[in-house]
């Protein structure tokens, strides 16, 4: 698989002296969905910005699709669908217009079969005689996904898309952006909702003070970072943990009724049985058990506080 954007030491300095980018090196894959997680001010929204074209970075390099994003501004720019965090619309403007519009802005020709086939995929059609003013914020959000598919872009950025999205309607735009992924479009995302990367990211990267810390395939970086802790349930109250315990790092919770082992999945042994052992030799019954293995919102904060 080809990479479609690659970033070489990229830095973005600002005026005042403060930097937004420092040495950022990345590459994304050709038909792959990217997340970018970072916390407010991580530098998400500037890396966007410059890989578009909007920010001009200090030193560095981007291309897209092999084309200098600065000598080859046209071609990158027709590449790449941009759906901002604000809610920029023209509020007096019939949905069909501006997503018309939109096509236009990029020198296509109107082609209003494939418009049509974006709104009905996004649940807009019925709603593409409607000033953008009467929509919900949620469908306002929806219309700016199809403006920057207008121009039957390669590669779709989405900063915070679902930002103010209730439940049901986010649950239908990550299945938009699988239906988009599937028909090889490049999907790069920002999301402070951590259930989205797990829920639809391949790989995933984390940014902090400007800074790449992490850029990890999800799948592996759960089983790399990802903890898993195994739960006893147990039949009468625990007041303390025995000293003979210490060793396990147990922790005791629910007052004193659940007792808390974790374990890294990474090692050859867990631990598990002798812990067991320990625990029947403390004259210590159970009466049921359960594991649970680290969400990415856990090993995303512990990665931001290293």
């Amino acid at each position: 698989m080809k990479n479609i954007i690659e970033i070489e030491n990229i830095n973005k300095i600002y005026d005042g002296g403060f930097q937004a980018l420092k040495e950022i090196n990345l590459s994304i894959k050709e038909g792959e969905i990217f997340a970018l997680l970072g916390p407010n001010g991580a530098g998400k929204t500037t890396l966007i910005s410059t890989i578009c074209g909007i920010v001009t970075p200090t030193n560095g390099s981007i291309k897209v699709n092999g084309y200098d994003i600065e000598k080859d501004y046209r071609q990158t720019r027709s590449l790449i669908g941009l759906v901002p965090q604000e809610l920029t619309t023209d509020a007096f403007e019939p949905v069909w217009s501006t997503v018309s519009f939109s096509r236009g802005l990029f020198g296509k020709k109107p082609n209003p079969e494939y418009l049509e086939k974006i709104l009905k995929s996004l649940s807009l059609w019925d709603k593409k005689d409607n000033q953008l003013m009467t929509l919900s914020g949620g469908m306002k959000r929806r219309v700016l996904i199809a403006k920057a598919l207008s121009h039957e872009p390669k590669i779709l950025f989405l900063d915070e898309p679902t930002a103010g999205v209730d439940v049901e309607l986010r649950k239908d735009m990550w299945n938009i952006v699988r239906d988009l992924r599937k028909s090889g479009v490049t999907i790069i995302l920002t999301t402070h909702y951590i259930e989205e990367a797990e829920e639809m990211a391949d790989r995933i990267g984390v940014i902090n003070n400007g800074e790449i810390i992490l850029v990890e395939n999800k799948t592996e970086l759960m089983q790399k970072l990802g903890k898993k802790q195994l739960s006893l349930e147990l039949t009468e109250k625990l007041d303390t943990i025995p000293e003979t315990l210490k060793e396990y790092d147990l922790e005791l919770k629910d007052d004193g009724k659940e007792l808390i082992y974790t374990y890294d999945t990474t090692q050859e042994r867990t631990g598990i049985t002798t812990m067991l052992n320990a625990i029947g030799n403390c004259k210590i019954k159970f009466k049921d058990l359960n594991t649970k293995q680290s969400s990415l919102e856990e090993i995303f904060v512990e990665l931001v506080k290293k």
